[in-house]
């Protein structure tokens, strides 16, 4: 899994698993996902709303080493180098400026971001795809005046922000996301201590019972054999 990944994975990976014959596990290494994520997507219950992207088209594979692969599963595919040496991205400060053409598209990209990635906070998504607080928050509770009409389209596809910005969002808020603090020992619950101390004396109680029941069964029998034993010595007298 070491190495970079492809622009958009996600999309990748939905074009790869519609149109080839790879592995699971083909498809997560090149993409970097998990073949548990990859297994989802092919499932149909994980990327809804995801176009494909083709990466022969965007000059990151060749048909070639999708044949090879898709005839020897234990083939990996690794990234063509690009012609042209990109940039490095640098993460927003501020919101992002999205065009008027794409506005109407913000409220599907939020629910999207809402449901896929809940870690992220909406000062996050406000720089993703240039929203307001009140608006988060409206699509968070479906208090929204278009609730009813969403679909969650990822904010990639729809351009209102790049794979690598989302990408840094997201390594960001997990690296913030808090780890679980260990509560060491703790004690029972009352319900369960007393349920178990009340089981201990009905245990107590029944041996106890028990042996009283014994003993005066035998205390009867010795009688019984006192009676026996005087009258028979009476009868010889």
């Amino acid at each position: 899994m070491a190495g970079a990944a492809p622009l958009m994975p996600k999309a990748t990976a939905v074009w790869l698993l519609e149109n080839t014959a790879l592995t699971f596990d083909q498809v997560a290494d090149f993409c970097k996902l998990h073949p548990l994520e990859v297994k989802a997507i092919a499932d149909g219950d994980a990327a809804q709303g995801i176009k494909g992207l083709d990466p022969i088209q965007t000059g990151q594979l060749t048909r070639e080493q999708i044949a090879e692969a898709e005839a020897n599963p234990d083939v990996r595919l690794k990234l063509t180098p690009p012609k042209v040496a990109l940039p490095a991205s640098q993460r927003r400060k501020g919101p992002r400026y999205t065009p008027v053409s794409r506005r109407q598209d913000r409220p599907n990209a939020i629910l999207w971001l809402v449901r896929n990635h809940p870690e992220l906070r909406d000062s996050a998504i406000m720089r993703l795809v240039g929203t307001t607080k009140s608006t988060i928050a409206s699509i968070r509770d479906r208090t929204h005046w278009n609730s009813a009409n969403l679909t969650p389209m990822d904010p990639v596809t729809l351009g209102l922000c790049t794979q690598t910005d989302l990408d840094l969002e997201v390594q960001r808020a997990n690296k913030e996301k808090p780890a679980p603090a260990d509560a060491g020992a703790t004690l029972l619950p009352a319900a369960e201590t007393t349920a178990r101390k009340e089981t201990a004396e009905a245990t107590s109680a029944s041996v106890a019972d028990k042996k009283a029941s014994e003993e005066l069964d035998v205390n009867a029998v010795l009688a019984k054999l006192k009676q026996i034993g005087g009258k028979g010595g009476s009868g010889r007298e």
